[in-house]
């Protein structure tokens, strides 16, 4: 064989070499932007850009989340929650944007939803512990028929703290359901004061229990 030859036999195998490094490569960096792969130090590389320092506040809450919240899933890489509407009691539009500049926790409910009624009472006292222009429960209710059942319901438990909000045409839940973030009721979803989801809780909690104050008072802090 002479030394062309041999060039030429190894020139397939050199560009297979560096094929194969270069794809190599460009899985890891894919992996890093979609997965958010940790750098030396345990920081994630990926965080979204509308979202900047809310996957470290995660991480720092993770140690208070337990007891009767240990149901509530941080967001490792928070992004801003879809905008939401719903009508207040005196028959206007809002929407999560009035909220903005205060922790809002927002939970979906509903009359027919067992676990959501047994759950207001303690939404009721932790707005009247932390509401606040710093932090707000609010409480959406999504019945779609009977729209005279959910204040009959609130002023018979006698819910002095929250306000009725309502959305019944139930776009609220079909939004968020399509994002990902909820499945069924109840459902809370923790949200900074930036816009940007904390973390999401699916079925009731204990919200004005020592283990929920803790969190939220972290939050505030």
């Amino acid at each position: 064989m002479t030394q062309n030859d041999s060039k030429k036999e190894h020139a397939p195998l050199v560009s297979r070499g560096v094929a194969f490094a270069v794809a190599t490569l460009a899985c890891v960096v894919l992996a890093f932007v979609l997965y958010g792969i940790k750098a030396p130090g345990g920081k994630e590389t990926a965080e979204t850009p509308a979202c900047p320092g809310a996957a470290e506040r995660a991480a720092r809450l993770k140690p208070l989340v337990h007891g009767e919240i240990a149901a509530l899933t941080l967001a490792t890489q928070p992004k801003p929650v879809p905008e939401l509407g719903f009508d207040t009691p005196e028959g206007t539009k809002a929407s999560l944007a009035d909220f903005k500049g205060r922790t809002i926790l927002l939970n979906l409910w509903a009359t027919w939803c067992v676990p959501c009624r047994q759950e207001m009472p303690a939404l009721d006292r932790l707005q009247s512990i932390l509401g606040s222009k710093d932090f707000a429960v609010v409480a959406v209710n999504i019945d779609t028929a009977r729209l005279d059942r959910p204040q009959a319901f609130l002023h018979e438990i006698g819910v002095k703290n929250l306000k009725l909000y309502t959305d019944n045409t139930a776009a609220a839940f079909q939004s968020l359901k399509q994002a990902g973030k909820v499945l069924g009721l109840p459902a809370t979803i923790l949200i900074g004061k930036d816009g940007c989801e904390i973390g999401t809780m699916a079925g009731p909690a204990q919200w004005d229990s020592e283990d929920a104050l803790a969190l939220l008072n972290a939050i505030q802090g």
